[in-house]
């Protein structure tokens, strides 16, 4: 039927009145009439006649053969590796799906088409790019001939109703103690740094432990691709970085971001994920007076997150590592880490304290940890604590 459904789509094309706005109904009534006259006479089934239909429909006002893929709630990534390789994980699962692009010039339409309605541009000149579509699903474009097969196309789906802290601990996640003990810290604005792999569930995390700040906050986001939903927030700012292109529009990025929210009389500010230089500027709001902050990063650990840090605020000032460490345990009160299993679920496995500078090392106190071997199983964090507070925070009732 593909022949068929490119032939049609020309003659639909070719319809339609450049000089205004053509309806959605509109469409489907054109796309209708131009299959059944070309169908006309061939042995096509009315099942197959509205397969073609919506083929040539979602092409040209959805997300093309991808649509399938995301009308389907359970289908968490989508992965297309040029034109005639397109993968999809469901249920923690990766499969490899039946249906491929025309060409690569009809993948090129859907990568313009989704990177223009965020005002942002993809090129040969600007070949990366991060961007989301309207349902806030994370985007990442390589186009060719960086990418040698083909443009690879990558979407994070989440879900339509962001997942909350009940449904992390019904899904063992995290446990009830623990939950109610991240809500205290949230409520007393410790500034909390969450660390985990690709996957690991970081930003949904973040987005549900937003949900513990008090309704009569300000808070401002800043992210390169708006995918936070905070809810219950109504003095809320969300800000998104911006690329450079070729008319002379100069970048906005993370860095400037945090400068210009310190400026907005923000109570908490939310950093969707620190890679490089933002890192120095989001510990320096934290040590200025902006308590109850929140970030994540990619490491492997609490301790590997120290590191990174470090790393990442080299990139930003030649600074001695003794005085960057000393921001850190100055910056940041807690460090929660996350790691998804082989089943793909994601897991809460420590929580750590930053107590300090001893010996020239941040030094980090346990609090919760589970054992690596405990992924799989529904067993509960451990608390490996008795609390100490640190950095003049008042005790928090309950605790």
């Amino acid at each position: 039927m593909e022949s068929h459904s490119a032939q049609i789509r020309k003659e639909v094309l070719s319809r339609l009145d450049l000089d205004r706005d053509t309806s959605d109904q509109e469409l489907k009534n054109i796309i209708a009439y131009e299959t059944s006259r070309y169908l006309k006479g061939k042995a096509v089934s009315l099942k197959e006649k509205a397969e073609v239909e919506k083929e040539i429909f979602d092409s040209l006002r959805k997300m093309d053969v991808l649509q399938e893929l995301i009308d389907d709630p359970q289908v968490t990534e989508i992965m297309v590796n040029g034109p005639n390789n397109i993968f999809y994980e469901k249920e923690g699962i990766i499969h490899q799906y039946h249906k491929k692009f025309l060409s690569e010039e009809k993948l090129m339409d859907l990568l313009q088409t989704i990177v223009s309605r965020h005002n942002r541009v993809v090129n040969q000149a600007n070949p990366m790019v991060d961007t989301r579509l309207a349902d806030g699903s994370r985007v990442h474009i390589v186009l060719s001939p960086v990418a040698i097969d083909g443009s690879v196309l990558t979407i994070r789906r989440f879900p339509e109703a962001p997942i909350s802290m009940e449904k992390m601990i019904e899904y063992r996640s995290i446990s009830r103690e623990v939950a109610n003990f991240l809500e205290h810290m949230v409520r007393a604005k410790y500034n909390i740094f969450i660390s985990g792999g690709t996957g690991s569930g970081k930003t949904t995390f973040l987005n549900a432990l937003s949900n513990y700040i008090p309704s009569g906050e300000r808070v401002i986001t800043i992210e390169d691709s708006a995918e936070l939903r905070i809810q219950g927030i109504k003095n809320l700012v969300r800000l998104e970085t911006r690329n450079a292109n070729m008319e002379g529009v100069q970048p906005i990025t993370i860095r400037d971001l945090i400068r210009a929210s310190l400026r907005m009389r923000p109570d908490r500010i939310v950093v969707g994920e620190c890679r490089g230089a933002e890192a120095l500027d989001m510990l320096q709001s934290m040590n200025t007076g902006h308590d109850g902050s929140l970030s994540t990063a990619h490491s492997n650990s609490c301790e590997d997150m120290i590191h990174r840090l470090e790393t990442m605020v080299m990139m930003g000032m030649n600074l001695p590592v003794d005085a960057i460490r000393q921001q850190i345990a100055s910056g940041i009160d807690l460090m929660i880490h996350l790691a998804r299993a082989r089943d793909g679920s994601r897991k809460v496995m420590e929580i750590k304290e930053v107590c300090g500078v001893e010996d020239h090392q941040v030094v980090l106190h346990s609090l919760y940890h589970r054992e690596q071997e405990e992924l799989k199983k529904v067993g509960e964090l451990k608390n490996t604590w008795k609390l100490q507070l640190y950095g003049g925070h008042e005790e928090i009732d309950g605790l």
